[in-house]
């Protein structure tokens, strides 16, 4: 995405497509099934959301921020629509989020991903340094309506 984008990013809440973004996330392999009613609360409960807009008006990508916006934040729900994948929207994207005025502090930065490391690792992200020192309480995923 060098030289003038023909994508729009934003943090505006009000600018998001709920119900694409609901779309994406129940055919998504890490919350297969969420019911829209799980993806707004998840919305509603974040420390950010970015969402990327095509020139057309529509929403291309989007991602979330679960942060202290001091020491720790998490990137999550990170997706771009496979018709806008291979442009470097993700990236512009998690890059948005970095230089945000809420987030240049913060010092930690974790995702999860299957299969796009090759996405992150150019920004920054690489395997956990201490992997033993990380704990996780994980629960069943099952979508709730």
């Amino acid at each position: 995405m060098k030289g003038r984008s023909p994508y729009r990013l934003t943090d505006h809440l009000k600018r998001m497509d709920f119900s694409r973004i609901h779309g994406w996330l129940k055919n998504s392999y890490w919350v297969s099934g969420i019911s829209k009613k799980e993806v707004m609360r998840a919305i509603k409960n974040s420390s950010l959301v970015v969402g990327a807009f095509d020139r057309q008006g529509n929403q291309a990508g989007f991602l979330r921020v679960v942060s202290d916006k001091t020491r720790f934040a998490y990137l999550m729900d990170v997706f771009v629509d496979p018709a806008h994948r291979g442009k470097g929207l993700a990236k512009a994207m998690v890059r948005f989020v970095f230089k945000h005025p809420d987030f240049k502090t913060v010092k930690q930065w974790l995702l999860a991903t299957r299969d796009a490391q090759n996405v992150y690792r150019p920004l920054g992200f690489k395997p956990l340094k201490h992997p033993k020192r990380w704990m996780a309480r994980v629960r069943p995923w099952k979508a709730h309506s």
